[in-house]
């Protein structure tokens, strides 16, 4: 694998689309649809790919990760305590400090106006408090 910050970036879409196309069934079609939407949220929006296999979307800082079990396609929001989710989609992890997720089952559909709102609403945090620490 590439060893540059951009390599590294192409490396983990790779894994991301091999990610989406082994998981043949309604996981991976969630997962495509859920990417997609980040990315037409947050356009600049970098992907990795970390601890055992999960995608991340990353920017000014972790935004969400995609994990998949058998029953859930979970979209876990690193900084979700912190980030303004006034349409309710948070559904999971609701008792954590910080994390906040969205579990979602097969043949359940996401609001993808307000999923696209939560993930602007998670980058800004990030890019606010990325702007805080660089001025201290």
């Amino acid at each position: 694998m590439n060893n540059d910050a951009e390599g590294r970036t192409q490396d983990s879409s790779l894994l991301i689309d091999q990610r989406v196309a082994e998981l043949d069934d309604w996981r991976g079609e969630t997962l495509a649809h859920v990417r997609a939407l980040i990315h037409k949220a947050v356009p600049d929006v970098v992907e990795t790919w970390k601890w055992r296999s999960v995608p991340v979307w990353e920017k000014d800082g972790i935004i969400c990760t995609g994990e998949t079990y058998k029953a859930v396609v979970k979209l876990t929001f690193a900084k979700g305590a912190f980030v303004e989710d006034p349409s309710g989609l948070f559904n999971a992890s609701l008792e954590g400090n910080a994390r906040r997720a969205i579990d979602l089952r097969e043949g359940e559909t996401i609001d993808e106006q307000a999923f696209m709102a939560l993930i602007r609403n998670a980058a800004a945090l990030n890019t606010a408090k990325a702007k805080s620490k660089s001025r201290s």
